[in-house]
């Protein structure tokens, strides 16, 4: 998605969800598309397992996008100062988030500002037995 249509966005989903999945919901929009039918897809990141969804986005990380999205720090710097972490930390989380999509950068000469888009992160977990990542815990 383009920045101006993420900007009017509030929402990301977050899902774990099997490449197969992935391919079939592209191939389904695309089939749309061909048939002439608007496609206004909710901004969507997906992820292979579980393991994974929680290695990317942990409570140190939502801290992270929570502190840029409410202060809206004018660069990394800042941000760092923000969260009271290493800058070359949170730099390194940063241009992760970006490559992920759940920021971007506005650059201003040497200065990065990152910016978070949404107000609000969804999780969506689907207990599929067939899922692979998933943990089995006895009671």
């Amino acid at each position: 998605m383009e920045r101006e249509q993420l900007q009017r966005e509030s929402k990301l989903v977050v899902t774990v969800r099997s490449s197969q999945e992935f391919h079939d919901d592209v191939v389904a929009a695309i089939e749309t598309l061909d048939h002439g039918k608007s496609s206004d897809p909710v901004p969507t990141l997906s992820f292979g397992s579980y393991d994974d969804l929680m290695d990317t986005l942990t409570p140190r990380v939502i801290d992270l996008i929570e502190a840029v999205r409410r202060h809206e720090p004018g660069s990394i710097n800042e941000a760092a100062r923000v969260v009271d972490r290493d800058v070359k930390n949170v730099h390194e989380e940063l241009s992760r988030l970006a490559q992920l999509g759940i920021v971007y950068f506005e650059e201003d000469g040497q200065r990065k500002r990152p910016v978070v888009w949404f107000d609000e992160i969804v999780i969506t977990l689907p207990f599929d037995p067939q899922s692979s990542g998933t943990a089995t815990a006895a009671p």
